[in-house]
């Protein structure tokens, strides 16, 4: 019988994970976007704020679900209950083959194109850092769950660390005496059309987006159910502040029209403090940034891994838990396997970056839309809730909209660059893998004539 995961991991560590995944490279140039399409300061803080309470809608249906049914599967198990293990397999062939996968490999071009800038290793170079960065974390997090929390926790105190530096610089101009941007923008003087207020409302979303991870660490963090609820809100309230703050930072040092026509917001500000060593300051941010991202979302992605190993017998290869390490072994390794493919694949195309978003964002959004409805179906389960979601059900409601939308707006950024379809056939490649496992089960269990 295989071992399963023990409640190892701090509420510290358990924060360090979701902040530092939800904290990623966006944050360094969504303001400007977002301040471009409003060119209004009041509906800029308005979308900021509008996107925090929707995500804290969602993190309040995750934190009931993964409250009452703690698991290392995640989101991954709440399908399997709410809706079969056909669905949850479709999701979990999705997170390993798309969403978790292709996430490592877009940050790690991230990470690869600012350190080339350091260090240049060729015509490849951003690939040779990337492919680099994958192995040296899986091999981190291999050593277990301690190693990749304390990791996690260095790597995310830098990336703080960093937006707190562009909120000093920001501090240091007003007290020279700079007008600040922030008294000479116009607030709700712009009658912004609905259309773009909803594409600011998608970038800003998905800054935010990661928190859900967090019920993939629900059955490893000591404390029990309750202690989910606290580090998701915490998580939360920490990064709703920290992106409030940076975004005021970039108004004030650069105006709102300065900061929605510039192409990279916080090196500008910084250089305006520290000179040309603040365009290079920025870069080591964006690259610490983008570490911590792809650490965290290998810690919950290889847990993914582990619960559709554990549910399906033909994979029960995945399922292999190391109980003194808390580490899911050769759920890590097949991870970063699909993690390298898509580098390479990535490498062929025109931009890695591009060719990650385009065919990730659809099918995420969509099987989190699942998720919100399991919240409804699960109501039906006679178990202990240790928490509720408030203003049931107007909350998941609001939290299922959300997805949907932007949902059905990735589909439409997909399809205009011509890579929905890729999105479709890793889908229809997994309910073929879906059809086979299932045979295999068949003949197993047929009794021998």
């Amino acid at each position: 019988m295989s071992a399963s995961p023990q409640r190892l991991l701090s509420q510290t560590g358990a924060i360090a994970i979701i902040v530092g995944i939800v904290i990623g490279a966006g944050i360094f140039k969504t303001p400007a976007i977002v301040a471009g399409l409003t060119q209004d300061l009041g509906w800029t803080l308005l979308l900021w704020l509008g996107g925090a309470l929707l995500s804290i809608a969602g993190a309040l249906c995750y934190a009931e679900l993964a409250s009452a049914f703690p698991h290392a599967g995640g989101d991954y198990h709440f399908l399997r209950k709410a809706f079969g293990r056909y669905i949850a397999f479709l999701y979990g062939w999705a997170k390993a083959t798309v969403i978790n996968t292709g996430s490592i490999a877009l940050l790690a071009f991230v990470f690869g194109d600012y350190m080339s800038q350091v260090i240049h290793l060729g015509k490849y170079s951003s690939v040779i850092w990337a492919i680099a960065i994958v192995l040296s974390l899986t091999l981190i997090n291999l050593s277990g769950i301690q190693s990749s929390a304390r990791t996690q926790t260095v790597l995310t105190t830098l990336e703080v660390s960093g937006l707190i530096a562009i909120v000093l610089a920001a501090l240091y101009l007003l007290s020279q005496g700079q007008t600040s941007g922030l008294t000479q923008a116009p607030w709700f003087e712009k009658d912004v059309p609905l259309g773009l207020l909803g594409l600011g409302m998608v970038f800003v979303l998905l800054t935010f987006g990661g928190w859900n991870e967090s019920a993939y660490i629900s059955a490893e963090l000591k404390g029990g159910p309750r202690m989910t609820v606290r580090v998701i809100t915490i998580s939360l309230i920490i990064i709703t502040l920290i992106y409030l703050c940076v975004n005021l930072a970039l108004i004030s040092g650069l105006g709102l029209d300065g900061l929605a026509k510039s192409k990279a917001a916080p090196a500008q500000l910084l250089e305006q403090v520290l000179g040309p060593w603040g365009q290079k300051l920025l870069g080591i941010f964006v690259a610490i940034a983008a570490l911590t991202s792809i650490n965290a979302t290998m810690i919950v992605g290889a847990r993914s891994n582990y619960a559709m190993g554990a549910d399906w017998p033909s994979l029960s290869f995945l399922s292999h838990w190391q109980p003194a390490k808390g580490s899911p072994k050769t759920a890590y390794q097949i991870q970063a396997g699909f993690a390298l493919a898509l580098i390479g694949f990535g490498a062929l195309q025109h931009d890695g970056f591009e060719a990650m978003v385009e065919f990730t964002a659809p099918v995420f959004w969509s099987f989190l839309a699942l998720v919100g409805l399991a919240v409804f179906r699960l109501r039906l389960e006679k178990v202990e809730r240790p928490f509720r979601v408030p203003l049931y059900p107007i909350t998941p409601l609001l939290f299922c909209g959300s997805c949907a939308y932007l949902s059905y707006s990735s589909f439409s950024y997909a399809a205009s660059k011509q890579a929905v379809g890729i999105s479709l056939g890793v889908m229809a490649a997994g309910i073929l893998a879906m059809l086979a496992l299932r045979l295999h089960e068949y003949w197993r269990s047929k009794p021998a004539s």
